[in-house]
């Protein structure tokens, strides 16, 4: 049985504390559907810097490169990040950096709402209709982010201007487009593109591929939205979407707006996929929050977005539908029989207990 090799890099804040009970969940997993896991652990972010000088040291990205997926927690911590220069900061040098190399240019974001979280949702029950389930596919490597020039000028006499160039080609635009119809394809069959069509010529030349790319896809509904709207119809009727498919600043936005509907970042999982070849698709899993450095260390972070991170990372890079869906049933079990971490839980429920980040760990582990 061929070892499968995953690099896990905590990074800062949470990171460790997540990381560390994703994979308890996953050593459950190995043992219950018989797969074999090599997982290395290395440093990376504020954790880089500290150990090696750099966010992204040379042997964090050589793991990276010798391993079959990468399993990430989050970097970045705001009382250190101002104390070096810009393009050495971890988000920059360490994340950006490591979509790039690998060409991650597809994520992933499933946004579901448990009818058990029902109460953690910040809309009113009438507008969760039936059940909140949407995937949010973003554009990755190109756009805002990524486009250059990118500078900040010193115009004389006090003035600045910052400058960020926002750049798509059409090649960049089909392999989006290509992800977000297949999966719309397995899902119920609509798709929502979002652009500023009305305002960017990114956005005209965005709304003309994907309308192309579509007619491929005639059993896939297509509809476009501006990203105003989409915004706007997230809040007021979120069961109306089922993939919306985004560019890279627009898909930040509102996959995180999203989140929310899910009752807490701490419950959004991400996967960040590079092209498949010979049948292997490299991806980058991670949750799709932050470092929280406020509660790192104290056992209060939810740890599931994280191990439903690994999910995704057995079904999109190894194939092993049933052990992804055998984890993502052990997060089902366990929120139905109460356990809430502090971002979910409330004292209005009758069968709900408060637990830290091991204790949820220990029954989603458990539950598997």
């Amino acid at each position: 049985m061929k070892q499968l090799k995953i690099a896990a890099l905590a990074g800062d804040g949470i990171g460790p504390e997540v990381m560390r009970e994703a994979i308890k969940v996953l050593r459950a997993a190995e043992k219950k559907f018989s797969f074999q896991l090599g997982i290395t652990e290395a440093p990376v972010g504020w954790a880089g810097i500290d150990a090696a000088g750099q966010a992204l040291p040379a042997a964090t990205l050589a793991l990276c490169k010798q391993s079959d997926a990468i399993l990430f927690g989050s970097v970045g911590l705001p009382d250190r990040d101002p104390t070096i220069p810009k393009a050495e900061r971890p988000e920059r040098a360490a994340l950006l950096r490591i979509r790039k190399e690998f060409g991650l240019f597809a994520n992933l974001r499933p946004v579901t709402l448990p009818k058990a979280l029902a109460h953690a949702c910040p809309l009113a029950k009438e507008r969760q209709g039936n059940g909140i389930d949407i995937l949010v596919v973003r554009e990755l490597t190109g756009g805002m982010y990524f486009g250059q020039p990118k500078q900040t000028e010193d115009l004389g006499g006090g003035v600045q201007r910052a400058i960020d160039t926002m750049v798509y080609t059409t090649p960049e635009i089909e392999r989006i487009a290509q992800v977000a119809f297949q999966a719309a394809r397995l899902r119920r069959k609509k798709l929502t593109s979002i652009d500023k069509a009305n305002v960017l010529e990114n956005g005209i030349l965005w709304r003309e591929v994907v309308t192309r790319i579509g007619k491929a896809y005639p059993d896939v509904t297509l509809e476009h939205m501006f990203v105003d709207n989409g915004a706007m119809q997230l809040m007021l009727r979120p069961t109306q979407f089922d993939v919306m498919l985004c560019e890279n600043m627009f898909g930040d936005i509102l996959s995180d707006e999203a989140a929310a509907l899910g009752g807490s970042l701490g419950m959004l999982p991400s996967a960040s996929l590079g092209a498949t070849t010979g049948g292997n698709t490299f991806g980058f899993y991670e949750p799709a929050g932050g470092t929280a450095p406020d509660i790192a260390g104290k056992n209060l972070a939810n740890p599931i977005a994280q191990i439903l991170s690994t999910a995704l990372m057995l079904r999109y890079s190894f194939q092993l539908n049933d052990a992804a869906a055998g984890i993502e049933r052990a997060v089902g079990r366990t929120i139905d029989a109460g356990c809430r971490t502090g971002d979910i839980f409330s004292p209005n429920e009758p069968n709900a207990r408060k637990v830290g980040t091991r204790e949820m760990g220990d029954a989603i582990a458990a539950a598997v």
